[in-house]
């Protein structure tokens, strides 16, 4: 009987131990998370130039579609022209990377990028969520491409 206590003794130590190294891993903001993941439409865009001065304002309702999509921790954007790439507005980018939200504070790495010089920025956003409407707002700087310009995205959600 003493040995089978002995033995059941040193199994549950011998199992209790784990020399695996745990991975790191990203823990997301669950209680800001929810609200955003999902599939989202742009409806227009406003960039004011701090640098060069003017706004310009794009309808993304009329010949473009640009979507972003995030999950808990990554998130994706993919803008196109919807006359297939023909035509003096012909247009597609895309790129992706993972993104902090704290509360309103949503800031995007950008980790993907078909204009490559935009990889490995942060972009500060503050975002709200009304119903299924996302406004994304925050100032874009990419100093190595003289760029500084506030950014206002409205987008609505896709079902």
């Amino acid at each position: 009987m003493k040995k089978i206590t002995l033995l059941a003794v040193v199994a549950a130590i011998t199992l209790s131990c784990n020399t695996a190294t745990p991975k790191a891993e990203i823990v997301p903001d669950t209680t800001a998370a929810p609200r955003v993941i999902g599939t989202w439409k742009l409806l227009t865009g406003t960039l004011v130039d701090n640098v060069k001065g003017g706004t310009t304002v794009t309808d993304y309702t009329k010949g473009k579609s640009f979507i972003k999509i995030l999950n808990g921790t990554h998130f994706a954007f993919f803008n196109h022209d919807l006359n297939k790439g023909k035509g003096a507005d012909s247009e597609f980018s895309a790129g992706g990377g993972h993104y902090t939200l704290v509360g309103n504070q949503y800031t995007e790495s950008l980790e993907y990028c078909n204009d490559r010089q935009w990889e490995n920025n942060d972009f500060p956003f503050t975002l709200a969520v009304t119903n299924d409407t996302l406004v994304i707002k925050g100032t874009e700087k990419v100093d190595s491409l003289h760029i500084n310009r506030l950014n206002t995205e409205v987008y609505v959600r896709v079902k």
